[in-house]
């Protein structure tokens, strides 16, 4: 047993939690984080880099079979799913790797074991159960990043068994390749692992409740996506609920209620439960303490104080979005405003960008066209074509688009939508435009290089005020 006396303390090693212990290093504070796991929690090791790391493989593969359209020979191409995995996995490990690092570089203690909070003294008392015994911890303050994970179906036959029915992190190192594919959920983790196996050949459906896919998308985009994943080959069912799955033969056999209230079977390998995700609030003593816990998310204010004196949380475990960036810049916030940093502000979350690394892949910032109107602004929308752009058609990638959404008045950029080759990278452009409260004219004003994809950026905010060029 152990007796650890710090400033802070960080339950949870995610993106949220390790940037949170690094920040309140530097600004002199003793600082100790517990991780039950591998360091980096759920998104170095089971969610956002190692679905890249699939994705990239993927993307390769697709460019590979299209070799002769760039007046290349690939003969005989293939892939051996082992060794996709393996890289996966490699690139995760060297990840959490460098965690480890980052923690002795900055001095920070790492406590292996589960985390338990009770009342202590000015701030709840850390006990950890690890593998030698149980150590406990005395803090001024505690963050929790203890993340979620993903939300399952109370529904006979829906359940997640590792087998026929997956999870994300089933799905990330399959025990076969799967011919056919059932996704059920279409947001952004649903339609990556329908990208991906898509891409490798399998036979994919998505099944999706409402009305759309990637429903929190614009409905502009939501619409292009669904007809490039379906020219891609895959079959795409909305405003569809599985009602039965029987896994009892040798495939998984859904029962899915159609929009028109019919009754369709669908026959798969293996099953893909992308649903969402809930929040890790059990066995934390969150009750014992008095915090409060809402639809199995933590309750937070503003600054990610709980209410109880000196007990904080962030990312994952707070609420959508559920977002790595969204946690790490939580983390930084919560820890000056403890420090007493000046001038921290909230964060505010139209301005934190949103990514779907599927293939073409997706990216946004702030309101929707629908949303922008129905907090009833007046608005003016651009949008530029990818094939209108030279960089786009030299790539090969000529499908896609880029569009904007401006309050006629004031000329804010309320919003921006991308659908298209290596949006995901040029996104951060328009959420620089949101925090630094930019209008039309400053963006119209900036020089974009050329030849990038970056300048179909411009030419849609020209063509929101008729001054497009290039088409």
């Amino acid at each position: 047993m152990t007796d650890h006396s710090v400033d802070l303390v960080v339950i949870g090693s995610g993106p949220g939690g390790y940037v949170a212990a690094i920040r309140a290093a530097q600004l002199g504070m003793k600082t100790a984080i517990i991780e039950r796991d591998a360091l980096g929690g759920v998104c170095l090791n089971w969610g956002c880099i190692p679905t890249k790391a699939l994705l990239r493989t993927s993307e390769v593969y697709t460019n590979m079979k299209h070799a002769e359209e760039f007046g290349l020979t690939a003969d005989n191409v293939g892939f051996d799913i082992e060794k996709v995995v393996k890289r996966s996995r490699k690139v995760a490990g060297k990840l959490s790797g460098g965690i480890g690092y980052l923690m002795k570089k900055n001095k920070i203690t790492v406590i292996e074991g589960d985390a338990t909070l009770a009342k202590g003294g000015a701030a709840p008392l850390v006990k950890v159960k690890t593998k030698s015994g149980e150590d406990t911890v005395k803090a001024k303050h505690v963050i929790l990043a203890t993340g979620a994970r993903a939300r399952t179906i109370p529904q006979a036959g829906l359940e997640p068994d590792g087998k026929f029915v997956w999870t994300a992190k089933e799905a990330m190192v399959p025990d076969i390749m799967p011919k056919s594919l059932l996704v059920i959920g279409s947001g952004a983790i649903g339609i990556e692992f329908a990208s991906f196996y898509n891409a490798l050949g399998a036979d994919v459906t998505i099944v999706e409740m409402l009305d759309r896919i990637l429903p929190v998308e614009d409905k502009e985009i939501s619409s292009f996506a669904d007809k490039a994943f379906q020219k891609q080959g895959m079959k795409i069912m909305t405003g569809a609920q599985v009602e039965k799955l029987d896994t009892s033969g040798k495939l998984a056999k859904a029962t899915i209620k159609t929009k028109d209230g019919k009754s369709e079977t669908v026959e798969a390998e293996r099953v893909v439960l992308a649903v969402g995700i809930v929040g890790n609030t059990e066995n934390l003593g969150l009750e014992a303490v008095g915090a409060k816990v809402d639809r199995g998310h933590i309750v937070v204010d503003q600054w990610l104080a709980t209410g109880v004196p000196g007990l904080y949380a962030i990312g994952d475990v707070v609420g959508a979005p559920w977002l790595a960036h969204k946690a790490s810049h939580e983390g930084v916030i919560c820890v000056e405003k403890i420090a007493g940093v000046k001038d921290v502000h909230p964060l505010e979350v139209t301005n934190i960008p949103g990514c779907t690394y599927c293939q073409p892949q997706i990216a946004s910032v702030g309101l929707t066209e629908e949303k922008a109107k129905e907090a009833g602004h007046k608005v003016k929308v651009g949008r530029f074509p990818f094939n209108g752009n030279g960089k786009a058609i030299a790539l090969g990638e000529p499908e896609g688009m880029v569009k904007t959404i401006f309050d006629e008045k004031t000329g804010e950029l309320l919003g921006a939508h991308m659908i298209g080759a290596e949006v995901t990278e040029l996104i951060q452009g328009f959420g620089l435009a949101r925090s630094a409260e930019l209008v039309e004219q400053d963006l119209m004003h900036a020089v974009f290089p050329h030849p990038t994809l970056s300048e179909m950026m411009h030419e849609s905010v020209l063509d929101a005020y008729g001054r497009v060029v290039h088409v």
